[in-house]
């Protein structure tokens, strides 16, 4: 584990993942994300690499061969190296092995950093094409915060958005796919209560950039943590309607559909690189007092 910190913050990180792990307030000791208690999840804020959501029945195709990987593809499961570190910046990196190369058919590297900046941790992200054609990815982020923040319930807590709305998300099947039906969620004053139902089709999945900031707003209407992004997707998700947290979940990248040709290059929202090409993305976190 590594830790960063400044005036304001302390942050963890784990090599395994190059996962944050905990974000407290320095004096208050306050924890924002959630602790990876394995009753509801056993994670806490895994990247997502070279794929986000899934592939429709788990495979894909490329050049004549079938690739198949499991959701939010391999790097979350891995263990990093820590390339740099200061008092108030870190940075991982994870390269291909035989074993990636045998579900994933590219050579690579991926730079995960975060930064802290006052009250703000900065999430960087590198993709490196280390191979000699091109390579496609998908890249995402999964921090899960604490909600409520303090006493009372997840559903006296409202998520708010730079957007009038309505937004509309796509759902995903029994598959983990999307599928055609899509859900409209009116926006009151832009913001959406954290109904106890909200999830009950699984995560909310935001594409065509409908908002570039998400707040999660307490019950006094402060709100307390605020993810940026220009990443042209997003999801909301909760495992049940009583886990004690709420993901904010920018990505480039998104779950295949249910009638998609399994064409790995023709994957919606998925990125590409040249050889010695450099994709830069990343988002950042927002903490109030």
């Amino acid at each position: 584990m590594y830790q960063i910190a400044d005036r304001e913050l302390i942050l963890q990180v784990a090599e395994h993942g190059a996962e944050m792990k905990s974000l407290k307030d320095r004096a208050s000791g306050r924890e924002y994300l959630w602790c990876a208690d394995g009753r509801y999840w056993k994670r806490t804020a895994p990247v997502l690499f070279p794929l986000v959501g899934r592939y429709r029945d788990n495979e894909t195709y490329y050049e004549g061969t079938v690739y198949h990987m499991s959701q939010h593809g391999f790097a979350r499961d891995m263990e990093f190296s820590l390339v740099s570190q200061s008092d108030t910046e870190l940075w991982f990196a994870l390269e291909q092995t035989e074993e990636t190369l045998k579900i994933y058919p590219f050579r690579f590297r991926l730079m995960v950093g975060y930064r802290l900046e006052g009250r703000q941790v900065q999430v960087m992200w590198k993709v490196e094409n280390t191979d000699e054609k091109t390579i496609w990815f998908s890249l995402g982020g999964h921090p899960a915060f604490v909600c409520p923040p303090g006493e009372g319930a997840r559903s006296d807590c409202h998520l708010r958005f730079d957007t009038e709305g309505p937004l509309v998300s796509g759902t995903l099947n029994e598959n983990g796919v999307l599928g055609s039906k899509l859900r409209s969620y009116r926006l009151e004053n832009r913001e959406m209560s954290v109904t106890d139902d909200l999830f009950d089709e699984d995560a909310l999945v935001l594409e065509n950039s409908q908002a570039r900031e998400v707040s999660l707003v307490d019950a006094s209407g402060q709100a307390y943590v605020t993810v940026s992004f220009d990443a042209p997707v997003f999801g909301i998700w909760a495992p049940s309607k009583d886990a004690p947290f709420v993901c904010i979940e920018p990505w480039y990248g998104v779950s295949d559909r249910e009638d998609f040709g399994k064409d790995l290059r023709k994957r919606k929202w998925s990125r590409s690189l040249e050889p010695g090409e450099v994709f830069e993305g990343g988002y950042t976190i927002s903490l109030s007092r």
